[in-house]
């Protein structure tokens, strides 16, 4: 019989990828020949669609739509549907696009397996298909989140916060180093609140010491930490294992009392200030990457200028600017969307152009120093690499002149910063 091929979609963040790995992996064991957003022929094409906000859900429709076309086309014989968008819209889904055979939500992996006669077999449990560069992988350590923040819609779609043992993730991570990664991204919707539902009390910290344990692994970075109940004891362990970037993702969303308390975020101004200093007194040197969302409901021309200069002041070397979307079934869609596109646009750009001389900034002041960089891949006539302080896709890259240099990706090499080009560096070895 001819080996029938599956080609897996996936949008949205790093935490849909990993859930595509694995049912690539559970795919495979059943005999398909698997492909990940290939432009291959394929005789199925399943998309794991982001829900999350309205870029991404027309995103996510565009492109199932594009596969319709494919499969009136007769290019491909079933396409499926998996991931937030069907979560949280399956009814409208299945009415507005008949063609799709089957729309399947977060938690429906066994059900879409045996929708394509693949039953889910235990023993693969921990096991991916590993689609990013073989040299660093995401390690999933929670689902959901039971954090209510106002304009977010994930506790709605993937439910409260479930963490996964230290033992699973630890046979995971062993299964990730055995294909060659040498870098753990950690991911979880809020990584701080890790191991509070299943032992009682928050554990990332003693997660991370295991982590530290093995051998093939050289990084490891945090994505995604809560400000809020923030345990200290982590920045300990990040600041005693060299193992652990010195490197932080704490997205903090705004800096106003007013706003900061309708957004259910818990704290206030103050507070945020005093732990962002207190992380870089415990961990000298930690690279901060915060997110800050412009134009929530009536926020005004001065607490829009007040998150501008805490920005100013706290200079984070690596920020991201979102516009807020005003979201259905969240608790801020009781408030007026009332800030005009427009001004949301404004806001955002303002941020980003005064990143962007914070950012030049930073990167002038590692001009000169020898620093560890991971090799990611060869792009024409440079190797393409990062520093303990940047994470793949989303921070700062090392620009190398191959000059007949023999590196691969994953190499990790000492190289001299000789220059910046805004939010890249240029290195020597």
């Amino acid at each position: 019989m001819k080996q029938k091929t599956i080609n897996i979609i996936t949008l949205g963040c790093s935490k849909n990828l990993v859930d595509s790995e694995v049912m690539l992996r559970q795919l495979q064991a059943a005999g398909y020949q698997v492909y990940h957003d290939s432009e291959q022929p394929a005789d199925i094409v399943i998309v794991n669609t982001c829900g999350f906000i309205f870029d991404a859900k027309e995103e996510s429709i565009n492109t199932i739509l594009g596969y319709t076309r494919l499969k009136s086309e007769g290019d491909i014989s079933q396409l499926y549907v998996m991931g937030c968008l069907s979560e949280r819209y399956r009814d409208e889904l299945k009415a507005e696009i008949p063609e799709v055979d089957g729309f399947f939500g977060v938690n429906d992996m066994h059900a879409l397996l045996s929708a394509l006669n693949a039953p889910f077999r235990e023993a693969l449990l921990g096991e991916r298909v590993i689609t990013t560069p073989s040299h660093y992988a995401y390690l999933k350590i929670a689902e959901g989140c039971d954090h209510q923040c106002s304009f977010c819609a994930i506790p709605g779609i993937r439910g409260g916060n479930i963490s996964k043992p230290i033992e699973q993730l630890m046979s995971e991570a062993r299964f990730l180093a055995s294909k060659g990664v040498k870098e753990l991204l950690l991911i979880a919707q809020d990584l701080t609140y890790y191991g509070k539902d299943i032992y009682g009390k928050r554990q990332l910290s003693a997660l991370l010491e295991q982590l530290t344990t093995l051998p093939e692994i050289e990084w490891i970075r945090l994505h995604y930490a809560y400000p809020v109940g923030f345990p200290m004891d982590v920045l300990d362990v990040m600041h005693n294992q060299p193992k652990i970037c010195n490197y932080l993702d704490i997205p903090l969303q705004h800096i106003t009392p007013r706003i900061l308390k309708s957004m259910k975020r818990g704290g206030g101004g103050d507070k945020i200030r005093k732990l962002v200093q207190t992380i870089r007194n415990k961990v000298p040197g930690i690279v901060l990457r915060s997110s800050f969302i412009v134009g929530y409901p009536d926020e005004t021309a001065a607490e829009f200028n007040e998150l501008k200069q805490f920005i100013q002041e706290a200079r984070f070397e690596r920020l991201g600017v979102f516009t807020y979307s005003h979201e259905e079934k969240t608790p801020a869609w009781k408030l007026t969307d009332n800030v005009r596109p427009a001004i949301k646009a404004r806001r955002a750009e303002e941020l980003m152009l005064l990143q962007q001389e914070i950012a030049t900034q930073h990167n002038q002041e590692l001009i000169g120093k020898i620093m560890p960089v991971i090799i990611d891949r060869r792009e024409n006539d440079f190797w393409i690499g990062r520093t303990e302080f940047d994470s793949p896709e989303v921070d700062n890259e090392v620009l190398i002149p191959v000059n007949d240099i023999p590196l691969e990706p994953g190499k990790m090499v000492m190289a001299t910063i000789t220059g910046t080009e805004l939010y890249d560096l240029t290195a020597t070895i």
